[in-house]
């Protein structure tokens, strides 16, 4: 059974950097494609980012395009989302989902993580 353990996340002012962590084990991780959701109160989770299993396809939704970066090493059984340039609006529970297709994980078909908070505050 895919298990799927997050890390990373805290309190950060406006403009600072934060790296989210997401360990998939129980498969061969190189076969799963890893995507990361966010969720604000009172609002739905919503994909952010995405990765392919071979790392060569990349997504990313239009709030965080060209500020966020997602990431994978597979001898770490690890992706990554680099979040720089971080706005208070980026405040929300982070979590990442594994699925072994792309067109899967993006929907959050996948198996999840755990979740992590990420606030952005001065």
């Amino acid at each position: 059974q895919l298990q799927v353990v997050q890390s990373g996340g805290g309190l950060v002012q406006p403009g600072g950097s934060l790296t989210l962590l997401c360990v998939v084990t129980g498969d061969t991780f190189s076969q799963y494609a890893v995507a990361w959701f966010r969720q604000s109160p009172g609002q739905e989770r919503l994909a952010i980012a995405a990765i392919n299993p071979d790392g060569k396809q990349t997504w990313f939704g239009d709030s965080v395009k060209g500020r966020f970066r997602i990431s994978r090493d597979d001898a770490k059984m690890t992706a990554y989302l680099q979040m720089d340039s971080l706005k208070p609006e980026d405040t929300a529970n982070y979590t990442c989902n594994a699925d072994s297709l792309f067109v899967g994980v993006v929907i959050g078909r996948g198996s999840w993580g755990q979740g992590t908070q990420v606030t952005v505050s001065s």
